[in-house]
Protein backbone atom coordinates (compact mmCIF):
# COMPACT_ATOMS: atom_id res chain seq x y z
CA UNK A 1 0.00 0.00 0.00
CA UNK A 2 2.78 2.41 0.89
CA UNK A 3 4.65 1.49 -2.30
CA UNK A 4 1.55 2.39 -4.37
CA UNK A 5 1.25 5.77 -2.68
CA UNK A 6 4.95 6.50 -3.33
CA UNK A 7 4.56 5.57 -7.00
CA UNK A 8 1.52 7.85 -7.36
CA UNK A 9 3.35 10.75 -5.73
CA UNK A 10 6.36 10.30 -8.03
CA UNK A 11 4.06 10.15 -11.06
CA UNK A 12 2.30 13.35 -9.98
CA UNK A 13 5.65 15.08 -9.51
CA UNK A 14 6.78 14.05 -12.98
CA UNK A 15 3.54 15.29 -14.54
CA UNK A 16 3.80 18.61 -12.70
CA UNK A 17 7.39 19.10 -13.84
CA UNK A 18 6.46 18.24 -17.41
CA UNK A 19 3.55 20.73 -17.28
CA UNK A 20 5.82 23.46 -15.86
CA UNK A 21 8.61 22.86 -18.38
CA UNK A 22 6.23 22.68 -21.33
CA UNK A 23 6.09 26.47 -21.67
CA UNK A 24 9.86 26.84 -21.24
CA UNK A 25 10.77 24.50 -24.06
CA UNK A 26 8.14 25.41 -26.60
CA UNK A 27 9.50 25.14 -30.17
CA UNK A 28 10.33 28.50 -31.73
CA UNK A 29 8.00 27.89 -34.64
CA UNK A 30 5.01 26.91 -32.48
CA UNK A 31 2.00 29.27 -32.68
CA UNK A 32 2.25 32.05 -30.10
CA UNK A 33 -0.75 32.36 -27.82
CA UNK A 34 -0.98 34.99 -25.09
CA UNK A 35 -3.68 35.85 -22.63
CA UNK A 36 -4.81 39.16 -21.27
CA UNK A 37 -7.72 41.40 -20.41
CA UNK A 38 -9.42 44.39 -21.98
CA UNK A 39 -8.33 47.70 -20.47
CA UNK A 40 -10.66 50.63 -21.20
CA UNK A 41 -9.81 54.06 -19.87
CA UNK A 42 -12.32 55.92 -17.76
CA UNK A 43 -12.59 59.50 -16.49
CA UNK A 44 -14.45 61.20 -13.65
CA UNK A 45 -15.90 64.47 -14.93
CA UNK A 46 -16.63 67.56 -12.86
CA UNK A 47 -16.93 71.34 -13.14
CA UNK A 48 -13.93 73.64 -12.75
CA UNK A 49 -16.16 76.17 -10.99
CA UNK A 50 -18.44 75.92 -7.97
CA UNK A 51 -22.19 76.42 -8.09
CA UNK A 52 -25.63 74.85 -7.95
CA UNK A 53 -26.21 71.89 -10.28
CA UNK A 54 -29.19 72.88 -12.42
CA UNK A 55 -29.41 70.05 -14.94
CA UNK A 56 -28.01 66.56 -15.67
CA UNK A 57 -28.76 65.53 -19.23
CA UNK A 58 -27.39 61.97 -19.28
CA UNK A 59 -28.07 58.84 -17.27
CA UNK A 60 -26.11 55.68 -16.61
CA UNK A 61 -25.65 53.58 -19.72
CA UNK A 62 -26.19 56.45 -22.16
CA UNK A 63 -23.77 56.70 -25.07
CA UNK A 64 -22.29 60.16 -25.58
CA UNK A 65 -20.28 61.79 -28.34
CA UNK A 66 -17.20 63.96 -27.99
CA UNK A 67 -18.20 67.50 -27.04
CA UNK A 68 -21.77 66.54 -26.12
CA UNK A 69 -23.31 68.46 -23.20
CA UNK A 70 -23.67 66.28 -20.11
CA UNK A 71 -24.68 68.67 -17.32
CA UNK A 72 -24.70 72.33 -16.36
CA UNK A 73 -24.71 74.48 -13.25
CA UNK A 74 -26.61 77.74 -12.70
CA UNK A 75 -24.79 80.28 -14.90
CA UNK A 76 -26.32 83.51 -13.53
CA UNK A 77 -23.51 84.36 -11.05
CA UNK A 78 -20.98 83.97 -13.85
CA UNK A 79 -23.09 85.99 -16.29
CA UNK A 80 -23.02 88.83 -13.74
CA UNK A 81 -19.26 88.38 -13.28
CA UNK A 82 -18.76 88.70 -17.03
CA UNK A 83 -20.91 91.85 -17.16
CA UNK A 84 -18.79 93.47 -14.42
CA UNK A 85 -15.65 92.50 -16.30
CA UNK A 86 -17.01 94.11 -19.50
CA UNK A 87 -17.69 97.35 -17.61
CA UNK A 88 -14.15 97.39 -16.18
CA UNK A 89 -12.71 96.85 -19.65
CA UNK A 90 -14.76 99.75 -21.02
CA UNK A 91 -13.59 102.08 -18.21
CA UNK A 92 -9.95 101.09 -18.67
CA UNK A 93 -10.11 101.59 -22.44
CA UNK A 94 -11.70 105.03 -22.00
CA UNK A 95 -8.93 106.08 -19.59
CA UNK A 96 -6.31 104.74 -21.99
CA UNK A 97 -7.74 106.75 -24.87
CA UNK A 98 -7.80 109.85 -22.69
CA UNK A 99 -4.14 109.42 -21.74
CA UNK A 100 -3.07 108.78 -25.32
CA UNK A 101 -5.05 111.73 -26.75
CA UNK A 102 -3.71 114.19 -24.17
CA UNK A 103 -5.55 117.30 -22.93
CA UNK A 104 -8.27 118.96 -24.97
CA UNK A 105 -7.51 122.19 -26.81
CA UNK A 106 -10.17 123.92 -24.72
CA UNK A 107 -8.29 123.04 -21.55
CA UNK A 108 -5.05 124.42 -23.03
CA UNK A 109 -6.78 127.69 -23.97
CA UNK A 110 -8.22 127.93 -20.50
CA UNK A 111 -4.73 127.55 -19.08
CA UNK A 112 -3.40 130.32 -21.33
CA UNK A 113 -6.21 132.63 -20.25
CA UNK A 114 -5.46 131.95 -16.60
CA UNK A 115 -1.79 132.73 -17.20
CA UNK A 116 -2.59 136.08 -18.91
CA UNK A 117 -4.92 137.01 -16.09
CA UNK A 118 -2.27 136.29 -13.48
CA UNK A 119 0.29 138.34 -15.44
CA UNK A 120 -2.09 141.29 -15.54
CA UNK A 121 -2.61 141.05 -11.82
CA UNK A 122 1.17 140.89 -11.32
CA UNK A 123 1.71 144.07 -13.39
CA UNK A 124 -0.91 145.97 -11.39
CA UNK A 125 0.65 144.78 -8.17
CA UNK A 126 4.08 145.94 -9.36
CA UNK A 127 2.74 149.44 -10.19
CA UNK A 128 1.01 149.67 -6.81
CA UNK A 129 4.21 148.73 -5.07
CA UNK A 130 6.16 151.40 -6.97
CA UNK A 131 3.62 154.07 -6.02
CA UNK A 132 3.85 153.16 -2.35
CA UNK A 133 7.60 153.11 -2.58
CA UNK A 134 7.66 156.69 -3.98
CA UNK A 135 5.28 158.01 -1.36
CA UNK A 136 6.67 156.43 1.75
CA UNK A 137 9.63 158.88 1.97
CA UNK A 138 7.37 161.95 1.76
CA UNK A 139 4.80 160.68 4.24
CA UNK A 140 2.23 159.93 1.57
CA UNK A 141 1.82 156.32 2.75
CA UNK A 142 2.69 154.25 5.72
CA UNK A 143 5.33 151.58 6.02
CA UNK A 144 2.62 149.00 6.60
CA UNK A 145 0.92 149.85 3.29
CA UNK A 146 4.25 149.54 1.52
CA UNK A 147 4.80 146.10 3.01
CA UNK A 148 1.30 145.05 2.01
CA UNK A 149 1.99 146.18 -1.55
CA UNK A 150 5.22 144.18 -1.61
CA UNK A 151 3.39 141.05 -0.39
CA UNK A 152 0.70 141.49 -3.05
CA UNK A 153 3.37 141.89 -5.73
CA UNK A 154 5.24 138.76 -4.62
CA UNK A 155 2.02 136.74 -4.42
CA UNK A 156 1.02 137.79 -7.92
CA UNK A 157 4.43 136.85 -9.30
CA UNK A 158 4.22 133.41 -7.70
CA UNK A 159 0.75 132.90 -9.20
CA UNK A 160 2.22 133.73 -12.62
CA UNK A 161 4.87 131.02 -12.18
CA UNK A 162 2.22 128.54 -11.05
CA UNK A 163 0.01 129.20 -14.07
CA UNK A 164 3.02 128.95 -16.38
CA UNK A 165 3.77 125.49 -14.99
CA UNK A 166 0.11 124.42 -15.35
CA UNK A 167 0.02 125.58 -18.96
CA UNK A 168 3.20 123.67 -19.73
CA UNK A 169 1.69 120.48 -18.30
CA UNK A 170 -1.46 120.99 -20.36
CA UNK A 171 0.54 121.50 -23.54
CA UNK A 172 2.86 118.51 -22.96
CA UNK A 173 0.07 116.11 -22.02
CA UNK A 174 0.42 112.94 -19.96
CA UNK A 175 3.76 111.37 -19.17
CA UNK A 176 4.90 108.15 -20.84
CA UNK A 177 4.66 106.37 -17.50
CA UNK A 178 1.00 107.38 -17.13
CA UNK A 179 0.22 106.11 -20.62
CA UNK A 180 2.04 102.83 -19.85
CA UNK A 181 0.02 102.49 -16.64
CA UNK A 182 -3.20 103.01 -18.61
CA UNK A 183 -2.11 100.34 -21.12
CA UNK A 184 -1.39 97.93 -18.27
CA UNK A 185 -4.80 98.64 -16.73
CA UNK A 186 -6.46 97.74 -20.03
CA UNK A 187 -4.49 94.49 -20.27
CA UNK A 188 -5.42 93.61 -16.69
CA UNK A 189 -9.11 94.32 -17.30
CA UNK A 190 -9.07 92.25 -20.49
CA UNK A 191 -7.42 89.33 -18.67
CA UNK A 192 -10.08 89.51 -15.96
CA UNK A 193 -12.73 89.55 -18.67
CA UNK A 194 -11.23 86.45 -20.35
CA UNK A 195 -11.19 84.67 -16.98
CA UNK A 196 -14.85 85.57 -16.39
CA UNK A 197 -15.77 84.29 -19.87
CA UNK A 198 -13.94 81.03 -19.15
CA UNK A 199 -15.79 80.64 -15.85
CA UNK A 200 -19.09 81.09 -17.66
CA UNK A 201 -18.11 78.49 -20.25
CA UNK A 202 -17.13 76.10 -17.46
CA UNK A 203 -20.72 76.05 -16.20
CA UNK A 204 -21.34 73.49 -18.97
CA UNK A 205 -19.90 69.99 -18.57
CA UNK A 206 -19.07 68.37 -21.91
CA UNK A 207 -17.77 64.94 -22.81
CA UNK A 208 -14.04 64.97 -23.63
CA UNK A 209 -14.51 62.05 -26.05
CA UNK A 210 -17.05 59.42 -27.04
CA UNK A 211 -17.97 56.90 -24.38
CA UNK A 212 -20.58 55.36 -22.09
CA UNK A 213 -21.87 56.95 -18.87
CA UNK A 214 -20.94 54.62 -16.01
CA UNK A 215 -22.04 56.65 -12.99
CA UNK A 216 -24.35 59.60 -12.41
CA UNK A 217 -23.13 60.74 -9.02
CA UNK A 218 -25.27 63.85 -8.33
CA UNK A 219 -28.73 65.21 -9.08
CA UNK A 220 -29.97 68.74 -9.91
CA UNK A 221 -30.07 71.07 -6.92
CA UNK A 222 -26.83 69.85 -5.40
CA UNK A 223 -24.32 72.53 -4.38
CA UNK A 224 -20.97 71.67 -5.88
CA UNK A 225 -17.43 72.59 -5.04
CA UNK A 226 -15.03 72.95 -7.95
CA UNK A 227 -13.72 69.56 -9.06
CA UNK A 228 -16.50 67.44 -7.51
CA UNK A 229 -17.22 64.34 -9.61
CA UNK A 230 -20.62 64.49 -11.33
CA UNK A 231 -20.42 61.84 -14.07
CA UNK A 232 -18.04 58.93 -14.65
CA UNK A 233 -17.42 58.10 -18.29
CA UNK A 234 -15.96 54.99 -19.89
CA UNK A 235 -14.11 56.07 -23.02
CA UNK A 236 -14.60 54.31 -26.34
CA UNK A 237 -11.11 55.15 -27.53
CA UNK A 238 -8.49 54.03 -26.98
CA UNK A 239 -9.32 50.38 -26.21
CA UNK A 240 -6.31 48.44 -25.00
CA UNK A 241 -5.55 44.87 -24.06
CA UNK A 242 -3.08 44.00 -21.31
CA UNK A 243 -1.32 40.75 -22.12
CA UNK A 244 1.76 39.02 -20.73
CA UNK A 245 4.55 37.20 -22.50
CA UNK A 246 7.25 34.87 -21.17
CA UNK A 247 10.86 35.94 -21.53
CA UNK A 248 11.59 33.15 -24.01
CA UNK A 249 8.88 34.48 -26.32
CA UNK A 250 9.57 38.17 -25.82
CA UNK A 251 11.40 38.55 -29.13
CA UNK A 252 8.36 37.33 -31.08
CA UNK A 253 6.18 40.31 -30.17
CA UNK A 254 8.22 43.52 -30.58
CA UNK A 255 6.40 46.88 -30.60
CA UNK A 256 4.44 47.26 -33.82
CA UNK A 257 3.59 43.55 -34.17
CA UNK A 258 0.16 42.87 -35.67
CA UNK A 259 -2.00 40.52 -33.56
CA UNK A 260 -5.44 38.95 -33.52
CA UNK A 261 -7.63 39.27 -30.40
CA UNK A 262 -10.28 36.63 -29.72
CA UNK A 263 -12.99 36.71 -27.05
CA UNK A 264 -15.29 33.97 -25.85
CA UNK A 265 -18.29 35.90 -27.16
CA UNK A 266 -17.13 35.86 -30.80
CA UNK A 267 -14.48 33.16 -31.24
CA UNK A 268 -14.68 33.15 -35.02
CA UNK A 269 -14.46 36.92 -35.47
CA UNK A 270 -11.21 38.22 -34.02
CA UNK A 271 -10.38 41.86 -33.49
CA UNK A 272 -7.19 43.30 -34.91
CA UNK A 273 -4.58 45.07 -32.86
CA UNK A 274 -0.98 46.19 -32.69
CA UNK A 275 1.55 45.90 -29.91
CA UNK A 276 2.15 49.44 -28.77
CA UNK A 277 4.24 48.97 -25.64
CA UNK A 278 6.43 46.28 -24.09
CA UNK A 279 7.32 46.79 -20.45
CA UNK A 280 11.07 46.88 -19.74
CA UNK A 281 10.45 45.39 -16.29
CA UNK A 282 9.55 41.80 -15.47
CA UNK A 283 6.68 41.01 -13.11
CA UNK A 284 4.60 38.11 -11.88
CA UNK A 285 1.58 37.31 -14.02
CA UNK A 286 -1.69 38.52 -12.43
CA UNK A 287 -4.04 35.77 -11.28
CA UNK A 288 -6.73 37.09 -13.64
CA UNK A 289 -4.80 35.81 -16.67
CA UNK A 290 -5.86 32.25 -17.54
CA UNK A 291 -2.38 30.81 -18.07
CA UNK A 292 -1.74 28.25 -15.30
CA UNK A 293 1.80 27.48 -16.42
CA UNK A 294 2.83 31.15 -16.22
CA UNK A 295 1.07 32.21 -13.05
CA UNK A 296 4.20 31.83 -10.96
CA UNK A 297 6.66 32.88 -13.69
CA UNK A 298 8.18 36.24 -14.42
CA UNK A 299 6.66 37.75 -17.55
CA UNK A 300 6.61 41.08 -19.42
CA UNK A 301 3.51 43.16 -19.83
CA UNK A 302 2.30 44.15 -23.30
CA UNK A 303 -0.09 46.91 -24.19
CA UNK A 304 -2.00 46.10 -27.37
CA UNK A 305 -4.02 48.82 -29.09
CA UNK A 306 -7.27 47.50 -30.58
CA UNK A 307 -7.75 48.92 -34.06
CA UNK A 308 -11.34 47.89 -34.83
CA UNK A 309 -13.22 47.86 -31.55
CA UNK A 310 -16.97 47.89 -32.15
CA UNK A 311 -18.09 48.66 -28.61
CA UNK A 312 -18.55 45.02 -27.58
CA UNK A 313 -15.30 44.88 -25.62
CA UNK A 314 -15.82 45.53 -21.93
CA UNK A 315 -13.46 46.38 -19.10
CA UNK A 316 -11.69 43.28 -17.75
CA UNK A 317 -12.97 40.93 -20.48
CA UNK A 318 -10.52 38.01 -21.01
CA UNK A 319 -8.86 37.99 -24.43
CA UNK A 320 -6.71 35.46 -26.29
CA UNK A 321 -3.91 37.01 -28.33
CA UNK A 322 -2.21 35.41 -31.34
CA UNK A 323 0.09 36.73 -34.04
CA UNK A 324 -1.68 37.96 -37.17
CA UNK A 325 -0.57 35.62 -40.02
CA UNK A 326 -1.55 38.14 -42.70
CA UNK A 327 0.98 40.86 -43.70
CA UNK A 328 0.21 44.38 -42.38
Amino acid sequence: MKKSIIILLLLAAVLAAAWYLRGKFTPADAPLTLYGNVDIRGVDLGFRVAGRLSEVLKDEGDAVKAGELLARIDPQPYIDELARADALVAAAVADQQLKRAGNRSEEVEQGRAALEESRLVARNAERAHLRHLGLVGRGGTSQQDLESAESARDEANQRVKLNEAKLKLLEVGFRAEEIAAADAAVAQAQAARASAALHLDDTQLKAPSAGIVLTRALEPGAILQAGASVISLSLEQPVWVRAYVHESELGRVPPGSQVLLTTDGRPGKPFHGKVGFVSPRAEFTPKSVETPELRTSLVYRLRIVVADSDGSLRQGMPVTVSLDPTPP
